[in-house]
């Protein structure tokens, strides 16, 4: 019985691992934000149903799903030895399954998601392929390279967003102004997990903008960022309709001004982690906010 259990307990860890290496609840967030994106922003004009059940719809979104879960397997390969320093714990949890079989996974994800892609289009195969190798190179080659690898994770990660975008062809300008608000947003977060991450990028020769410029350059970059943010936040709010989602935004202002207050009195790995998870909720916060911008289309479409 205690072999059984012992067995179970086993596979639990793994699957653990597995969940832990390819940051299932990430995804699921990416996931929901794509939906409530095609539903509230893309396509307001569609009834509820028309987009959820749009099997090309469901194609894309999944085929993203493969590729970013692929991507997370090759950026923890390529950073394993850095994780060990920064992350001990979780490393050791995410090589319960060994590399060979998560590279393995990582091609079987990734064929899967181009063939699930060919079964939309022959330009979805191209635009996913070039986002596994753009994911690649960027776990590769770019992370190592200062502003270059920052600007590269921020444009993958507006990607999955950009694949719905061009799929509803809805090229209207509030929906600019919302990517860089998002893609600001990245930035900065990208910008403070390299401060988080400073130890084992240092120990690595990661050439990231605290290394190579010190860390008083890089939070005076993420100054002004934060500062950068007020021009789509003072657009979402004054210039375009956003209903009630604007008080998302004078949140997330509020919430930049503790960051930065936080941030230049911030000295240790832990105050680091602390304001990344800031970052993390204001672009949680943002998913959900989409159900602010219309109400009312909130309940036409669901009653």
């Amino acid at each position: 019985m205690s072999h059984i259990s012992r067995k179970n307990k086993l596979l639990l860890l793994k699957f653990l691992s597995l969940f832990s290496v390819v940051r299932g609840y990430n995804i699921l967030i990416i996931v929901i934000a794509q939906y409530l994106a095609s539903i509230f922003i893309l396509s307001p004009d569609l009834p509820l149903r028309a987009v959820i059940f749009d099997l090309n719809l469901f194609l894309i979104v999944l085929a993203t799903a493969l590729v970013i879960a692929g991507g997370y397997i090759i950026n923890s390969f390529y950073d394993s030895e850095k994780d060990l320093i920064n992350r001990p714990q979780k490393t050791k949890l995410d090589h319960l399954v060994s590399q060979k079989k998560i590279l393995t996974l990582y091609f079987v994800l990734n064929f899967l998601a181009v063939v699930v892609a060919s079964y939309v289009s022959f330009f979805a195969v191209l635009f996913f392929s070039g986002y596994i190798f753009g994911i690649w190179f960027y776990s590769h080659k770019l992370k190592k390279i200062a502003f270059i690898g920052n600007l590269t994770s921020a444009s993958l990660a507006l990607t999955p967003f950009f694949a719905v975008f061009i799929y509803y062809r809805n090229f209207e300008t509030v929906i600019f102004v919302h990517a860089t608000f998002l893609g600001l947003i990245i930035m900065i977060r990208e910008l403070t997990k390299d401060l988080e991450n400073l130890k084992g990028d240092l120990a690595l020769g990661y050439h990231t903008i605290p290394i190579a410029y010190g860390e008083r350059s890089a939070k005076a970059v993420i100054t002004l960022l934060v500062g950068l943010t007020v021009i789509p936040t003072h657009l979402l709010i004054k210039t375009f309709d956003v209903g009630l989602m604007n008080y998302y935004f004078y949140g997330s202002l509020a919430f930049l001004l503790v960051y930065l207050f936080w941030l230049w009195n911030s000295r240790l790995k832990l105050h680091y982690l602390l304001l990344h998870n800031i970052l993390k909720l204001i672009l949680v916060l943002g998913v959900f906010s989409i159900l602010l911008i219309k109400p009312n289309l909130v309940i036409d479409k669901l009653f």
